[in-house]
């Protein structure tokens, strides 16, 4: 018994170990004003819903679409664009992880949507770990506040696995409640689809290039990829970390 219990405890030992990993210190780089490459991520995924909600539908198809128009815009901008998924595929916390930090000179955008069970919950957060996505986080706020009726719920920093495992600077944008009737319902939409990555790409080139720079087309229409079945107010799974 002794001994299982000794094993037990070694276990949660190396997961608790694995789980508060970060960047070595010295291999963290801050390109806040050098990048050339944007990692996209569009948060959940094939078998991982993210959160599901009457109002908002699936989180993964909301931050796929959204994604894929920051892409283009930040393409259009001439950045180059790594996106960690284009399909409604399954990519683990890891493999993210490892495309954004395999790129070299870049930062890390990684798109979701949030959820709660009290439904007058709205507005949007977003989140860095590393003083170098301070700036980068905070742009993206203030962008994303210019939209009419946003409520700011801040910049936080956030220990998921994304942020604190990143050698770049990297953050993560919670466009929104899907569990809220306002939002969610606005996140089916695509013209609001494509002003959450208006704002988003807009923040980020005027971190690299400065103000008055930006200018990007409109494309309202995008593929709609059929929303997975599933219980209108199923048990969110939101697995940022």
């Amino acid at each position: 018994m002794r001994g299982r219990i000794h094993l037990a405890l070694t276990l949660a030992f190396v997961v608790g170990l694995g789980a508060c990993r970060t960047v070595p210190k010295g291999a963290e780089k801050d390109t806040t004003k050098t990048f050339k490459t944007v990692v996209v991520d569009a948060g959940h995924g094939g078998k991982d819903n993210g959160a599901f909600r009457r109002y908002g539908g699936a989180e993964k198809i909301a931050t796929l679409d959204v994604a894929k128009r920051l892409n283009r815009k930040l393409r259009e901008s001439q950045l180059k664009t790594v996106m960690t998924r284009s399909d409604d595929v399954f990519i683990s916390l890891d493999e993210r992880v490892a495309i954004e930090n395999r790129e070299k000179n870049a930062i890390f955008v990684s798109i979701h949507f949030n959820d709660s069970r009290r439904r007058g919950i709205h507005g949007f957060e977003t989140y860095y770990h590393s003083s170098s996505g301070r700036e980068l986080a905070e742009r993206i706020q203030s962008k994303l506040m210019t939209i009419p009726h946003s409520a700011n719920r801040g910049v936080k920093t956030a220990n998921f696995r994304v942020l604190r495992l990143a050698v770049y600077p990297a953050v993560l944008v919670e466009c929104g409640f899907l569990s809220n009737r306002l939002e969610g319902g606005e996140a089916r939409d695509a013209e609001y689809r494509e002003l959450l990555a208006d704002k988003i790409a807009e923040a980020i080139v005027e971190v690299r290039y400065g103000a008055g720079v930006y200018h990007a087309s409109s494309e309202v229409a995008a593929e709609k990829p059929a929303e997975p079945a599933g219980p209108g107010l199923a048990p969110a799974k939101l697995r940022h970390d």
